[in-house]
């Protein structure tokens, strides 16, 4: 059983950034052909992917936060991180990282997912 874990500050001051991981269990994050995403949900607001990084470690970025984002995995510890630069309170969110497969529509694994308010 994969099992997916958030961890990472619950409050963030507007323009600095925001880094939470994401701990896997139960399946290699290098493991054929997974891609593993963050995802995240404002208040009042529906599901907004932000990016991904797949099993051979390449990238792919929401165009309308690629400035700001980046996601970078540690294969020792089966991590992958997110990093969103210059917050705002708009950021303000669900944050949830999940797996997908490649020609399989959806996630099939999700965390729990973790609050983060950004505010002074």
């Amino acid at each position: 059983q994969v099992q997916l874990q958030e961890s990472g500050p619950g409050l963030v001051k507007p323009s600095q950034t925001l880094s939470l991981t994401c701990t896997v269990s139960g399946g290699s994050i290098t493991t054929n052909y997974y891609y593993w995403s963050w995802i995240r949900q404002p208040p009042g607001k529906g599901l907004e992917w932000m990016g991904a990084i797949a099993y051979s470690g390449s990238t792919y970025y929401s165009p309308s936060l690629k400035s700001r984002t980046s996601i970078s995995r540690d294969t020792s510890k089966n991590q992958f991180t997110l990093q969103l630069s210059s917050v705002t309170p708009e950021d303000t969110a669900v944050y949830y990282c999940a797996r997908a497969s490649r020609g399989t529509p959806g996630y099939d694994y999700w965390g729990q997912g973790t609050q983060v308010t950004v505010s002074s």
